[in-house]
């Protein structure tokens, strides 16, 4: 099945609130390993302070067809997906927590969570050759550069 890309706003810089809610649901996951469900969102949020929302208003949302949510439901969805709920609103800290998101999906991967484990204790000398021979390795593999 092939993934839709990313809703990105107009300007390309700022992300729409679409875009960020989509990459939450994207990269947010339970240890099924699969994404939520926006009925166990929907779900999730009823069950904790009170806020209502529908799973058809999470795909709004989502989707971009509605993009003016209550403060209520950018804080449940923030809380529920484990970011502050300024993700929403700045940018900086959208790029911020994504950068931590990405470490986060990173490390859910058992080979690179084992390759981190072991490392840990190595010298600074010792944690540079090993940083160099990933990266020429992700170069070998044509992957990006994502420092």
């Amino acid at each position: 099945m092939q993934e839709e890309p990313e809703p990105q706003s107009p300007a390309g810089d700022e992300r729409t609130l679409a875009a960020k809610i989509d990459h939450l649901f994207r990269t947010v996951r339970p240890r099924s390993g699969k994404e939520y469900s926006f009925e166990e969102v929907a779900e999730a949020i009823r069950g904790g302070d009170g806020a209502t929302i529908s799973a058809t208003y999470l795909w709004q949302l989502r989707k971009g067809v509605r993009d003016n949510p209550t403060r209520r439901h950018l804080e449940a969805l923030a809380r529920f997906f484990g970011v502050p709920p300024a993700y929403f609103f700045d940018e900086s800290t959208a790029t911020q927590v994504d950068a931590e998101l990405a470490l986060l999906a990173a490390l859910r991967d058992a080979s690179v969570r084992q390759i981190a484990l072991r490392a840990s204790g190595l010298s600074p000398k010792t944690l540079n050759a090993i940083t160099q021979m990933v990266e020429r390795a992700r170069e070998i593999e044509g992957l990006p550069d994502d420092r």
